[in-house]
């Protein structure tokens, strides 16, 4: 990559970092689907004054709606839901570490259901060595029932499953000739219909003690026009530029956003036990990526 791909890939792992930040600071005073439906819906409306910008509509008739409520469901809603509840009871910075296991679990579901990805030997031994990673981050105690963290990590993963169902569907979306920014546009407006009604029956926001604070509002509007409107235009910019292969990399540059954010501002303290967990994950999917073991050989 050309440094201006480096810096836009930099770029999106701040966003996507800082959106375990916003998130915390969201749901210390709302709940987490009410969240959810803010981030979805502002950022929808946010790039859809976008496409009225440029004079692209998502309304046209021929818009392959099943596909963005299949995207908006597996990409949004469902990983957004788990994730959110699951920082209520663990720390941002270990549920980003958790959802950097995204790219093991694509691997997985792409050798299953597809025929041009499937897992070979070097592969296999870099999952397994990043879900010893996973193991090692849900620590020893869950076996005996001490860890109360263990379903908000569980919520975590499950996200990240549901990221990597989102990646294998989401391919076909260029298959389709649908441009990246109607992809985005039209799952964050699926997704904002789709949750809309969940949330008022489950969380019944009108019940909330008073108004949000500004400081929740703000947490909302970085999570929906920085973490997501934006993110998603930066992805699908980089994905263009420089492929697929590439943007994965920006998995191994969030935890670091989202853990300095909670170490400063959240007072969030991690284990020593969950940083070896990271670095057994960044060996998986360094490996997965292939740039590492090609620079050894090269060097041999």
């Amino acid at each position: 990559m050309r440094a201006r791909e480096w810096s836009l890939l930099v770029l999106l792992s701040v966003l996507w970092g800082g959106s375990f930040f916003f998130a915390k600071v969201a749901i210390g005073e709302l709940r987490p689907l009410t969240v959810v439906f803010g981030r979805v819906a502002l950022a929808a409306l946010a790039l859809s004054l976008v496409l009225w910008l440029t004079r692209r509509s998502l309304f046209r008739r021929d818009a392959p709606w099943p596909a963005f409520i299949a995207m908006g469901l597996l990409n949004n809603v469902i990983p957004f839901s788990l994730i959110f509840w699951g920082q209520t009871q663990i720390a941002s910075g270990l549920a980003s570490i958790l959802n950097a296991t995204t790219p093991l679990f694509t691997l997985v579901v792409a050798h299953l259901l597809t025929r041009d990805e499937r897992i070979n030997a070097a592969k296999a031994v870099a999952l397994l060595v990043g879900f010893a990673g996973v193991a090692l981050l849900v620590g020893p105690n869950v076996l005996v029932g001490d860890d109360s963290s263990f379903i908000g990590q569980m919520a975590c993963l499950g996200a990240a499953l549901s990221y990597a169902f989102a990646g294998v569907y989401g391919r076909r979306f260029q298959i389709m000739g649908v441009q990246p920014i109607q992809a985005a546009a039209g799952q964050v407006t699926a997704s904002t219909v789709l949750i809309l009604p969940i949330m008022l029956i489950v969380d019944r926001p009108w019940d909330l003690a008073g108004p949000p604070s500004a400081t929740v509002w703000a947490a909302l509007a970085g999570l929906a026009l920085l973490s997501t409107a934006l993110a998603y235009l930066l992805y699908f910019r980089i994905l263009a530029a420089a492929g697929a292969t590439n943007l994965l990399l920006v998995t191994f540059l969030i935890p670091v956003t989202a853990i300095l954010l909670g170490a400063a501002f959240l007072g969030e303290r991690l284990e020593p036990r969950h940083f070896a967990g990271m670095a057994l994950i960044g060996v998986g999917l360094a490996a997965i990526n292939g740039r590492f073991t090609a620079r050894l050989r090269a060097a041999k």
